[in-house]
């Protein structure tokens, strides 16, 4: 259940940082989603990616008042599914403190790397050169530093939050008999 919240605190805190240019990319988002992979089964993943995608359709015709074009968005689904992925190969069978660092590194930068790829590529913003593509890279460095705080921060709060829901239900062990 803790998944299923969580995604849609990640959901919810892309809504919350809409307005403020100093916290874009400041969201549960990568973190969810890697959590979600780590947690949940491949059958399961649908509803994370549902509920980002008609996130993505809001935010763009709402919030921004952009026409939506669905194929501007391909390469952004493609790495929600990706983190899934991510979050089940590094965290399922094992979740231990060098594999949650690799994850929390891991997914924002694929997402940094893949999306502003994306944006060089796909738009006139940058000249299509290599200087153009160091320039959108750089340009996107402070909503990398955003993703990459978010992330460690939403996956140290859930498997913290899980520990501890864990260590209330385990059942008090009661003293050794013959130790009063």
């Amino acid at each position: 259940m803790l998944a299923y919240i969580l995604v849609l605190l990640g959901v919810l805190s892309r809504y919350a940082v809409a307005s403020h240019v100093a916290w874009l990319n400041f969201t549960a988002v990568g973190g969810s989603l890697l959590f979600f992979g780590a947690r949940r089964s491949w059958r399961e993943m649908l509803f994370p990616l549902a509920a980002l995608i008609a996130s993505d359709y809001c935010l763009t015709i709402f919030h921004y008042g952009y026409a939506f074009r669905w194929q501007a968005y391909i390469i952004t689904w493609g790495w929600y599914v990706m983190a899934m992925v991510l979050g089940q190969i590094l965290l399922h069978a094992k979740t231990t403190f060098v594999r949650g660092a690799a994850s929390a590194i891991l997914g924002p930068t694929s997402f940094f790397v893949a999306s502003n790829y994306s944006v060089w590529a796909g738009n006139t913003f940058y000249p299509h050169t290599l200087a153009g593509l160091s320039t959108c890279y750089v340009a996107a460095i402070p909503f990398y530093r955003n993703d990459l705080l978010a992330t460690s921060l939403t996956l140290t709060a859930a498997f913290g939050i899980e520990a501890l829901l864990r260590k209330v239900r385990e059942p008090q062990t009661s003293a050794e008999p013959g130790s009063a």
